[in-house]
């Protein structure tokens, strides 16, 4: 297909694609779906090989949260039956790090409910970061607490975090519909303050919203713009008490269009497989490891993740590796970005290296593998068996899942 052999070269190049040609990758078919896989395949091993990273979340306060997210169970009025609580204290949540690092997470992820962090918040999360490093000293934090106010990036970078999360979600043009309580903008702000520090941003989307291939292809082609470090691909989980809960528009081969358009946007960077993969992919899974290079182990903030043993047997046995703490994830070109710039956007790192550089940077490429043949058709029906509130870790008196 000429279409993705172009698409395949531009990604060695890390060019960025056009408008149409990222629709047309979701508007192949079933029969072409593996094609499809193992282009973006192509693209994924010449920058990350056959590594996959695994990042682990901690819940510090679950929740009671001010905003009106419509996709999320801790929102406003949400009637969704998850566990509710307060802040977790520094041991607490340094207790539940090491579980997920013990199963061999690279990268914590701590969030914590609400519209943003007091400078209180910033202080008690700073504590956290300190007992997490001092137990694992090699462990990645990334802190995930809403929009920012000015110098709390810093504050967080110094208390030793390595990254911030801040989800784009949905593109700006559908943003009013989803969330009425903070702007589009204030997302992609809370982002620049982030870089501006030197924290690694990881921002994202959650597809399945009832979005447009349009509205999908508008908010990863922002994302390329913003230029995070990761990109975590969330597929909406429709939580009963949520405004959302009757969206079911996933299939497993929609999702793994979406990561395949994804990866040929961002062909250098994290492309994370978050929350949902299990819910709507199911057990095509391992397919979507020869698109992303990072998912997260074990549970989520309020639902129940697929066992973490399940979770590093699937990456074994689809012929992956995890990646180790002395392996550096991001491409050569990017991560001296990352050490020389202290954050950078535009699409690409032309001020810090050229494509000939980059291109030598990353692993070579791999034959693709031979890959199942036997693939369902067809928007499955709601399966709401398959979200499961979380019930244990964070919060609780039970063992976490990792």
């Amino acid at each position: 297909m000429d279409l993705l052999k172009t698409l395949v070269d531009k990604g060695l190049r890390r060019e960025l694609p056009t408008r149409e040609e990222a629709l047309a990758v979701l508007a192949t078919s079933d029969d072409d779906l593996l094609e499809v896989v193992a282009a973006a395949g192509k693209v994924r091993r010449q920058w990350f090989g056959r590594r996959v990273k695994l990042n682990y979340l901690v819940n510090l306060k679950s929740g009671l949260c001010p905003e009106d997210c419509s996709y999320c169970s801790q929102r406003l009025g949400s009637k969704a039956d998850i566990l509710k609580y307060t802040w977790l204290k520094p041991e607490e949540a340094s207790k539940a790090a090491a579980a997920g690092v013990a199963g061999g997470a690279k990268r914590v992820c701590l969030v914590a409910s609400g519209r943003g962090p007091t400078d209180r918040d910033v202080d008690r999360v700073s504590r956290t970061i300190g007992a997490i490093k001092e137990q694992n000293q090699d462990v990645e934090v990334c802190a995930c607490l809403g929009l920012l106010s000015e110098g709390q990036a810093e504050r967080l970078r110094s208390a030793g975090a390595d990254a911030y999360n801040h989800n784009l979600n949905t593109s700006e043009g559908t943003y009013g519909d989803i969330t009425t309580t903070h702007t589009y903008a204030d997302r992609v702000d809370t982002v620049h303050q982030a870089q501006a520090a030197g924290l690694s941003a990881c921002s994202g989307l959650i597809a399945g919203m009832g979005e447009s291939d349009e509205d999908l292809v508008d908010v990863v082609f922002a994302l390329r713009e913003l230029d995070p470090d990761s990109v975590p691909v969330n597929f909406l989980i429709p939580f009963e008490g949520t405004p959302l809960a009757k969206e079911w528009n996933l299939s497993p081969q929609r999702c793994l269009r979406v990561l395949a358009m994804v990866r040929f946007v961002c062909p250098d960077v994290e492309v994370r497989l978050a929350g949902g993969r299990e819910v709507h992919l199911r057990s095509m899974q391992p397919l979507a490891l020869h698109l992303v290079n990072s998912i997260f182990l074990g549970d989520y903030l309020t639902s129940e993740g697929q066992a973490g043993q399940a979770d590093l047997d699937m990456i074994t046995d689809a012929g992956f590796e995890v990646e180790g703490s002395d392996t550096t994830t991001l491409p050569g070109h990017r991560a001296r970005a990352a050490e020389g710039c202290g954050g950078h956007t535009g699409g690409g790192c032309a001020p810090c290296g050229d494509a000939s550089e980059a291109a030598s940077a990353g692993p070579p490429a791999e034959a693709v593998p031979d890959a199942p043949v036997d693939v369902p058709v067809g928007v499955p029906a709601a399966r709401t068996d398959l979200v499961a509130v979380r019930r244990r870790g964070a919060g609780t008196d039970l063992a976490p899942n990792a």
